[in-house]
């Protein structure tokens, strides 16, 4: 159950990541990189951050090193490369959801937590199940931020993700 999950979610990022990025192009790089008051500032800012988030919780997922100065840490300024190491920051979750187990997913996870310098321990499914939910929080933002500027992104609900259709359970094999 939780193995389906995690594939469906991963897919579900990596469309939405596309989406999002598709509708920033058609902004220019001072509007988005434009302080409109959302919690990382700007567009550019938000898509930085959930690059981090998602590079220190793969670190975290695969016992790998990686160090931030900071969540707010701009990793790329330049959008195409943002843009390039999203996409590849995807494929390596996707690759890396595609390993998990049942098993591996009813154990825990281990680290020292990053805004609070202390040893954290968490059953892995929970730490999987946030990993996914702080990407569409922060895509949330972008949205709202996208559409004051006038941009479209399309539908951004999990049940339209193109491999899922009514009435069918191939998303199963995901």
């Amino acid at each position: 159950m939780y193995t389906t999950q995690a594939r469906v979610m991963a897919t579900y990022n990596k469309w939405m990541n596309e989406k999002i990025y598709d509708a920033c192009s058609q902004l220019t790089d001072e509007e988005r990189k434009k302080d409109r008051d959302a919690f990382f500032k700007s567009i550019h800012g938000t898509l930085n951050h959930i690059l981090l988030g998602d590079k220190i919780w793969m670190s975290r997922f695969k016992n790998s090193a990686f160090s931030a100065k900071s969540l707010d840490q701009e990793l790329f300024t330049d959008f195409e490369e943002l843009r390039s190491q999203r996409s590849s920051m995807d494929e390596e979750i996707i690759d890396w959801v595609a390993g998990l187990t049942e098993t591996s997913l009813a154990g825990s996870l281990e680290y020292v937590s990053f805004t609070n310098p202390a040893q954290r321990r968490y059953p892995l499914w929970l730490a999987v199940t946030h990993f996914f939910n702080h990407q569409t929080h922060h895509r949330g933002q972008i949205t709202t931020l996208l559409s004051q500027r006038n941009k479209e992104y399309g539908v951004t609900d999990l049940i339209w993700l193109p491999e899922v259709q009514p009435g069918n359970d191939s998303i199963l094999t995901l």
